[in-house]
């Protein structure tokens, strides 16, 4: 069996506490039932989070202090087929060594998708 899928979304706002961004939810992330992969949600979650923890800093390969999760914890609260998930990432924490992230995913009519909370170290 051969499965290929496509993730694409956008980072529509980013600043120093809080980062927005929006995914399709199109045929390349659905699952076999139609409804969007639970890891497409998680990756869109994710990279909002580490976007929002790597600061001001430009990400490119070899830069040093890319903030590397440590831990998630995701609870998928709802699903939908189609229209736009807006991922929006805020700090729980802040620091030098570790921060802490929550981002909540939300549909078109702005129910919650998703709770995702990420810990990030930065890499040595």
């Amino acid at each position: 069996m051969k499965i290929i899928g496509n993730i694409e979304f956008t980072i529509t706002e980013n600043s120093s506490e809080r980062v927005v961004g929006t995914m399709p939810v199109q045929t390349g992330i659905l699952n076999p039932f139609g409804l969007a992969h639970a890891g497409a949600m998680l990756w869109f979650g994710d990279v909002c989070a580490t976007v929002l923890a790597f600061g001001s800093t430009e990400i490119a390969a070899g830069t040093s202090g890319f903030p590397l999760a440590i831990n998630l914890n995701a609870a998928f609260l709802g699903n939908q087929k189609d229209g736009m998930f807006t991922a929006t990432s805020t700090f729980v924490k802040k620091g030098r060594t570790l921060s802490v992230v929550r981002t909540t995913i939300t549909g078109d009519s702005g129910r919650l998708i998703a709770d995702i909370t990420t810990s990030h170290v930065p890499a040595k």
